[in-house]
């Protein structure tokens, strides 16, 4: 067993080493492979989820897009962005599904931190064309992924194309949960013009959606439009979302909730 006494950094760094090697760690085998107690453990988990590390998870953590090497891409880096505004959405969206439910989920950082989130739940069925989404929720034992086939853009880790809304149209879901790059009064925007299309399908698809959106990504425009602001559209962003961003969606027919 490692010395009680190893430095916050060197034992943090220890808990990393050990996340890349198997994907989750538990509090209890940490605590006795390092030598410290499972409260220390917890605080250490803490620290390395407010640094975008990893996602707490009961009795333990499992790795985040930013950890893991085969998935160091764009998203994975943009999850530091924000981080915290980030994890109070994901916490508030996967209060609202349901044990049982069918999602869609397209690619983003702040669905990477909703798809840890949905580890509370039981019984998922989930449609994706976000590689991180789907490596994150693959191993859940109650979960069925569905991982959309077709192109593959690398830098962000999503498939789109012809063969993947092929595939996206056989399907219904409970819930379409999207993260996009901008929500404004000129409607829900994307800069992937290849995935917005798939963004769409969703939406059409699924009797609830779900917009999930920091307060940096209010009242700008992107390159390609997915959506109209209107009534069924349900926006989640955080605190610090300006209140003339707000009243403009709302006043649109949207939903919001503030965390």
């Amino acid at each position: 067993m490692a010395g009680s006494n190893l430095k916050i950094d060197v034992r943090r760094s220890k808990i990393l080493d050990m996340l890349r090697r198997d994907g989750k760690v538990y509090v209890s085998a940490l605590s006795r492979e390092l030598g410290a107690t499972p409260v220390t453990i917890r605080n250490d988990l803490a620290a390395l989820e407010e640094d975008g590390y990893l996602v707490r998870m009961s009795g333990g953590a499992i790795l985040s897009a930013i950890t893991a090497d085969i998935t160091v891409d764009d998203t994975a880096l943009r999850l530091r962005d924000n981080y915290s505004e980030k994890k109070a959405i994901a916490k508030a969206v996967s209060a609202m599904i349901f044990d049982g439910a069918t999602l869609f989920i397209n690619s983003g950082s702040t669905t990477q931190c909703i798809a840890a989130e949905l580890k509370s739940r039981q019984n998922l069925n989930i449609v994706t064309n976000s590689i991180s989404v789907a490596n994150t929720l693959a191993d859940f034992p109650t979960f069925r992924v569905i991982l959309l086939g077709g192109e593959i853009n690398p830098k962000y880790g999503f498939t789109y194309g012809g063969d993947a809304q092929e595939q996206l149209s056989r399907y219904k879901a409970d819930f379409a949960i999207l993260s996009v790059d901008s929500v404004s009064r000129d409607g829900i925007t994307t800069y992937h013009s290849e995935e917005a299309i798939i963004d769409r399908m969703m939406i059409a698809s699924a009797g609830h959606t779900i917009i999930a959106a920091d307060y940096t990504k209010l009242g700008h425009v992107g390159f390609t439009r997915v959506s109209e602001c209107t009534a069924g559209i349900h926006l989640v962003t955080d605190s610090k979302a300006s209140d003339d961003d707000v009243s403009t969606v709302r006043d649109l027919g949207v939903e919001v909730s503030i965390v």
